[in-house]
């Protein structure tokens, strides 16, 4: 019952900050792009929480069992892709002044690659955004409400419904502030449970970091071995492409950069949100060693899936009832913080690159994007159900797998727009945007099948540069490009 009434509270200030910050209105420009008025820095601490989402806070934690602390190899490459995008990508959206970034292609290349980009986005974010979501419910289902027999699709229907009801008015211009409020409860709820987990130990805080440091799995690079998923190499500029692809060329979370003020303030917010991502993911990791050590010393079989390892020992018991609710609120507020501008920059996509709706009458314009932000609630739910079917072993990799799939046709095109003066076909986009990521599944089923040999991150990579190479095929000599304002 305790559970139940912090989440009831944690919910109330979600509520009252939406409405505080609805009281201007609900016009599209206030719902896409927060009248560009919103505090760099409220925008650089909302995108930490946005950015780890539920799946970090309980998948990270999970890793250092099955390969150590390597994970933070992709998370250096992280930093320096946010160093790419802030000073590659943000120019360009804040000089066109777009809502959507897709409407880059359209002018670059053409009407077919500005649909297809978008439907790439919006493939990519729907099905990122739940396989985030259902991890965060099947732990409520399993570690909270254990004892109510909810069905998971409940659950699903119930947090899309609370997500819907926050954001539906003022859009972005509430996320960015709520974002904040549950980055906020996000930080304390780790370095609260980290505390608890060293108290249990009977650790201070130097014991703490012998402790980590001495366990086998502190171990953090991998040089030597090539074919390890886990070589440096190929975490390290997975990571600069990730970020690329599910930052920069990402509608999601772009709309809050493109909600500050000007350039500067935007890129301040990126380097900060970038740096921080890396001291936090270190805390998990960290986390996730000191859970192994407790563990150990308590006799307590593990569960097999490393992604149940926190929720195991923060629900039942083992970590104190503060915990319970530490854990409670730490992964609600991971999880909603990114579904909630995932949801809201679906409905903008589909708004502003579909309907064309900015050049509708107003009333009629709001009314579109209200059905527009409903029907949008419903295929999310509708894919976390399809997820819980999937049932992927590891949530976190699997989010990186589709990643690797839906953005790298759009790592393509971004990248044959802004590195060529060619002008390709643009009748022929969507099939080599559709093309590339087949050939990417037939040429790791070649080299599983003759060479035994699994292709990871870097498949990302692979299908960016096929879609360039498509692009390149289908195109000629341009001498005269010109970018105007659209």
């Amino acid at each position: 019952m305790l559970v139940i009434i912090t989440i009831i509270i944690y919910f109330s200030l979600l509520f009252a900050i939406s409405k505080i910050t609805s009281r201007k209105g609900n016009s599209n420009q206030i719902f896409f792009k927060a009248e560009n008025k919103s505090p760099w820095f409220i925008v650089a601490f909302g995108m930490i929480g946005a950015s780890i989402s539920g799946v970090t806070f309980v998948s990270v934690p999970g890793m250092a069992r099955d390969i150590d602390m390597t994970y933070m190899q992709m998370v250096f490459g992280f930093f320096f892709g946010y160093l790419i995008v802030a000073h590659l990508l943000l120019p360009l959206y804040y000089k066109l002044g777009l809502t959507s970034i897709y409407s880059y292609l359209k002018q670059r290349i053409g009407r077919k690659a500005y649909k297809t980009g978008s439907i790439f986005f919006l493939l990519s974010r729907m099905l990122g955004t739940a396989a985030k979501l259902y991890l965060v419910c099947l732990i409520l289902q399993h570690f909270v409400f254990q004892d109510w027999n909810i069905p998971l699709w409940t659950i699903a229907t119930g947090a899309v419904f609370l997500v819907w009801v926050y954001t539906h008015q003022s859009g972005i211009k509430t996320i960015v502030w709520t974002d904040a409020l549950q980055t906020l409860c996000l930080v304390l709820a780790l370095l609260a449970i980290i505390y608890s987990v060293m108290t249990q130990l009977d650790l201070n805080f130097a014991e703490a970091w012998n402790t980590i440091q001495e366990n086998s799995h502190s171990k953090m690079f991998v040089w030597d071995d090539w074919v390890s998923k886990q070589n440096f190499y190929k975490q390290f500029f997975s990571g600069i492409f990730i970020v690329i692809v599910m930052t920069g060329l990402d509608q999601d979370m772009m709309q809050k950069n493109l909600t500050c003020k000007n350039i500067k303030d935007a890129q301040k917010n990126m380097y900060s949100y970038g740096f921080a991502f890396i001291p936090l993911n270190f805390l998990f990791l960290c986390l996730g060693i000191l859970l192994l050590t407790l563990a150990s010393q308590i006799s307590l079989e593990l569960p097999a899936k490393s992604d149940d390892i926190l929720p195991l020992l923060a629900t039942n018991g083992y970590l104190g009832q503060t915990v319970v609710i530490l854990f409670t609120i730490g992964i609600i507020a991971a999880a909603f913080s990114n579904s909630d501008s995932a949801l809201t920059a679906m409905t903008t996509s589909v708004c502003v690159d579909l309907l064309n709706i900015e050049k509708e009458e107003k009333k009629k314009a709001i009314r579109k994007r209200h059905w527009v932000h409903i029907i949008m609630s419903i295929l999310l739910i509708a894919c976390i159900c399809f997820v819980d079917i999937m049932n992927s072993q590891t949530v976190i990799d699997a989010i990186y797998i589709i990643a690797s799939y839906t953005y790298g046709p759009l790592l393509g095109m971004f990248a044959f727009g802004l590195f060529t003066k060619r002008k390709t076909k643009d009748q022929f986009v969507p099939y080599i945007a559709i093309a590339s990521p087949i050939l990417c599944y037939l040429l790791d089923q070649y080299m599983i099948y003759y060479f035994n040999y699994k292709l990871g991150y870097e498949l990302l990579m692979l299908n960016g540069l096929l879609t360039y190479a498509g692009l390149i095929l289908f195109s000629k000599p341009n001498k005269y490009i010109e970018t105007k304002r659209l």
